[in-house]
């Protein structure tokens, strides 16, 4: 099976308006059953000084929501982005999938920087979302940011299902590209699964907007402060479970919550 996938980046404001009208944007260069990813905070905006949560408007950041779902069901696509979410008196950071087709999902981050920890409630699901298109289903594994460097988050995914990895990042510090660049493609490789990667644009931009192969060869990759998008096929039937099989699980065995060591 194809799956038609578009990654978009641009450059993410603390302006509500100003990130709807370049989602929108975005979101109008799609095709029929598209899978658009887009980074994390791309709605709400977002920042490592998460004073900036203060000046949020949820009323305004809900409206905008309900309109993104809204041009996903018009246009007949499917769509993960990344927004900060205030649910129940919390914060959460998450990514939110909206469809034509398919379920509402939202995947609260778990792993929390440490700068966001106190102002950010941790989710404590781990689970994979489902995309349906026509009579096939594929099965997508979010994670956000940070949880490029938990290897065993990727593999749980993997494990339960996951097809496709959706990796969600505002990672604009300028710093050790090479280091986030060599993470994406061993989530990719170790697993045998594509990954697509967005990141917000910015000159300070240290982890690529990308599309990687199960193998770990980068498909295609933007480090820009640039406004772009990533338009490409993938065929599904290069995922393979052939590494995961081989797991030594009578030695180390993931289970929930912790590694069982024998």
């Amino acid at each position: 099976m194809e799956l038609s996938v578009l990654i978009g980046q641009f450059p993410i404001k603390h302006d509500i308006k100003e990130n709807l009208k370049n989602i929108l944007s975005i979101l109008g260069k799609s095709e029929k059953d598209d899978l658009v990813v887009l980074p994390e905070g791309a709605l709400s905006g977002y920042s490592d000084d998460i004073s900036f949560l203060k000046n949020i408007d949820v009323y305004q950041l809900r409206s905008a929501m309900e309109d993104i779902k809204n041009e996903v069901i018009k246009r007949s696509i499917h769509l993960i982005y990344g927004t900060c979410f205030f649910e129940n008196g919390d914060w959460f950071n998450t990514g939110i999938f909206n469809s034509y087709t398919s379920e509402y999902f939202i995947y609260r981050k778990i792993n929390l920087a440490v700068h966001e920890r106190g102002y950010f409630k941790p989710g404590n699901e781990l689970k994979v979302c489902k995309l349906s298109i026509g009579e096939e289903e594929i099965n997508l594994g979010i994670q956000l940011c940070r949880e490029i460097r938990f290897p065993e988050q990727w593999r749980w995914l993997s494990l339960n299902g996951a097809e496709v990895f959706v990796y969600l990042t505002n990672a604009v510090n300028g710093s050790n590209i090479s280091v986030w660049r060599s993470h994406l493609v061993s989530r990719a490789a170790e697993n045998l699964r594509f990954l697509i990667s967005s990141n917000n644009a910015n000159k300070n931009q240290h982890c690529p907007t990308m599309l990687i192969a199960p193998s770990g060869e980068i498909i295609e990759e933007l480090v820009s402060d640039k406004t772009n998008i990533i338009k490409r096929k993938i065929n599904l039937d290069k995922i393979s479970d052939w590494y995961i099989n081989q797991c030594r699980n009578d030695v180390v065995k993931l289970v929930e919550g912790k590694y069982d060591v024998r």
